[in-house]
C-alpha cells in the first residue's frame, strides 16, 4: 500500500494566491464587460531590458552553433554569474565572498521553500506575522508546524508585525532554532534599519540560531541607510542565509532566476552535538536534486550588471517606485492609513473599520474592478489590512487610484 506525505492534508485547501485567482475568474465569468485591474499578485507588466534581451539572444546563437554548444551547467551557476554577483552585489558593501557560497536558482522562492531539507525536524520554527505563505507552507510539508489550531500552527512562533512596533518583530525572549525574515518586506512594505537588524544578528549567534534572510527587493531601497544585505552586519555570515531574486527587479517572474549565498563559515549542528558546515550540505542537496538555472537565462542575468543593464534596470524600478508614489499620495488622499511604498514596491493599507480583509478585497472587486491581497492571507496580524503591489502599467495605475478616490 502506498501512503502519502500526510503533512500535505495539513495545508489549507488552496495556496492564497490561487484562491484570489479563483474569485476574480468567477467574477469576471459574471461580469465579462468589467475592466479589472489587477493590484493584488506581485508580477511585473514592464519588459525585460534591452541588455538582457541581447544576451540572452547572444546565448541561443551559441547554443545553436556546435562550437559554442553547451549542455549541462555547474549546479552552483556559470562563474561568469557569480562573479558579476559578488563583484556587484556585495563588493561594493565591503562584503567578501567566494564562488562556493553563491548558488544560483531559477528563482527564490524554489531555495526559500528547499533550504529546509537540510535541517532537522525538531528545529523550532519563528515567522514574523504577517509573513510570505512559502516560508510557513514549506515547513508544513515537512513536518515542523505541527497542527494548525484557531489559524496558528502550534509548532511555530509566531512574531508579530504592526503599526505599534514599525513592523518590525520584537525580539525574543526565549530561543527559536530558525528565524525567517524579510526586508524589504513582503507583504508590509516596510524596512529594517541597521541597528534593528544588528539585534537580530547578535540575538541569532548568543542563541545558535539560523537566521533565513529573504532580501528579493533590496534593489528598491531608496534610503541610504538601510541595508541591502544582512551581511552588511558583522558576524552575519556565522548565523543567516540569503535569499536574492531577479523577478521584481529585473522582470525575471516568466524567466527565473535568482541566487542563495550560504556561507563557508555558517554551521549548524548534528544529533550528537557536532558542528557541521551547511555550505557544503546545500551544495550536495543542490547537486542531487538541481540541474541548474539554463546557460540563456544566466547570461541574461549577467547582463543585469552591465553598465546598459545596470541603468536599464534601474529605469524599471524608478518606473514602479513613481507608481508607488502616485499610490501612495491618492490614497492618503481618501484618509486611508498605508504603510511600505517608500522603499518596496508594496503599500500595506489599513481596511476602514467596517471592513476585514476579505471583506475589503470583495468590496474593492465587485464594487471598483480592483484586485489587492488580503492582508489576513498573509498571517493573522494582516487581518483589517490589504496589500496594494505597484507593478501595474502607469495607465492603469493612475486608473485605479482615480476609482478609490470615488469608491471610497
Amino acid at each position: 500500500m502506498t501512503q502519502i506525505n500526510d503533512n500535505f492534508l495539513k495545508l489549507q485547501k488552496s495556496y492564497l494566491f490561487v484562491t484570489i485567482a479563483k474569485k476574480v475568474a468567477a467574477f469576471k465569468e459574471a461580469n465579462p464587460q468589467a475592466k479589472i485591474i489587477r493590484l493584488g499578485i506581485g508580477d511585473v507588466t514592464r519588459p525585460l531590458a534591452p541588455a538582457v534581451i541581447n544576451a540572452m539572444h547572444h546565448a541561443v546563437d551559441e547554443l545553436a552553433n556546435a562550437d559554442t554548444f553547451r549542455g549541462y551547467g555547474p549546479e552552483h551557476g556559470y562563474d561568469f554569474l557569480q562573479d558579476a554577483i559578488i563583484a556587484n552585489d556585495f563588493k561594493p558593501r565591503g562584503i567578501s565572498l567566494e564562488r562556493e557560497e553563491v548558488f544560483v536558482n531559477d528563482g527564490a522562492k524554489s531555495d526559500t521553500g528547499n533550504i529546509g531539507d537540510i535541517l532537522g525536524l525538531k528545529n523550532s520554527i519563528g515567522v514574523t506575522d504577517p509573513i510570505y505563505p512559502v516560508y510557513i507552507d514549506s515547513n508544513v510539508m515537512n513536518g515542523r508546524a505541527g497542527e494548525f489550531i484557531n489559524g496558528l500552527w502550534s509548532n511555530i512562533i509566531y512574531m508579530p508585525c504592526t503599526a505599534e512596533n514599525n513592523f518590525v518583530a520584537q525580539i525574543p525572549d526565549k530561543k527559536i532554532d530558525i528565524i525567517y525574515l524579510c526586508y524589504p518586506n513582503n507583504p508590509t512594505g516596510t524596512v529594517i534599519t541597521r541597528e534593528q537588524l544588528q539585534k537580530w544578528v547578535e540575538y541569532a549567534l548568543r542563541n545558535k540560531s539560523l537566521i533565513m534572510y529573504d532580501a528579493a527587493y533590496e534593489a528598491y531601497i531608496q534610503d541610504p541607510d538601510i541595508p541591502h544585505s544582512i551581511y552588511e552586519i558583522e558576524g552575519a555570515k556565522k548565523c543567516a542565509i540569503e535569499f536574492h531574486s531577479y523577478s521584481k527587479t529585473a522582470g525575471f517572474t516568466g524567466v527565473r532566476c535568482g541566487y542563495t549565498i550560504v556561507p563557508k563559515e555558517l554551521t549548524a549542528f548534528n544529533a550528537e552535538g557536532d558542528e557541521i558546515a551547511l555550505n557544503p550540505l546545500w551544495e550536495r542537496r543542490q547537486s542531487t536534486k538541481f540541474n541548474g538555472a539554463s546557460y540563456i537565462t544566466q547570461r541574461g542575468a549577467e547582463a543585469i550588471y552591465s553598465p546598459e543593464g545596470k541603468k536599464q534596470v534601474k529605469e524599471t524600478i524608478d518606473y514602479y517606485m513613481t507608481n508607488a508614489r502616485i499610490m501612495r499620495e491618492t490614497l492618503l488622499q481618501t484618509g486611508l492609513t498605508i504603510f511600505g511604498g517608500e522603499n518596496a514596491p508594496y503599500i500595506w493599507v489599513k481596511t476602514p473599520k467596517e471592513f476585514g480583509s476579505w471583506e475589503m478585497f470583495d468590496h474593492l472587486l465587485n464594487n471598483l474592478h480592483l484586485v489587492c491581497t488580503p492582508g489576513v492571507g498573509f498571517g493573522p496580524s494582516g487581518e483589517g489590512y490589504v496589500r496594494l503591489t505597484t507593478f501595474g502599467n502607469r495607465e492603469d495605475c493612475i486608473e485605479a487610484m482615480e476609482r478609490l478616490k470615488k469608491g471610497l
